[in-house]
């Protein structure tokens, strides 16, 4: 599900940790979609990240398959959608 709603939302999508902690902190995000397939200390990060700014997540299993919905040839931990 989440796969499919990433790939709906490609022209609103910001790919990586980085850039997505940034755009959160702007306050531009509806909604992340995490992997869990990536290091734990990320993922903590980036999970109280959302939950301090009051942000909604999903879970996904694969980080190769997220990139794959973002339509990058590389996995990607973290996207986000801009609203």
């Amino acid at each position: 599900m989440s796969y499919e709603k990433v790939t709906q939302a490609k022209d609103r999508l910001v790919i990586g940790i980085k850039q997505a902690s940034k755009t959160m902190k702007s306050g531009e995000v509806s909604q992340i979609v995490v992997a869990t397939d990536i290091d734990s200390d990320l993922k903590v990060k980036i999970l109280g990240l959302a939950d301090q700014l009051n942000i909604p997540y999903e879970l996904v299993e694969s980080k190769k398959r997220l990139g794959e919905a973002c339509g990058i040839e590389v996995g990607t931990a973290v996207v986000a959608i801009k609203q």
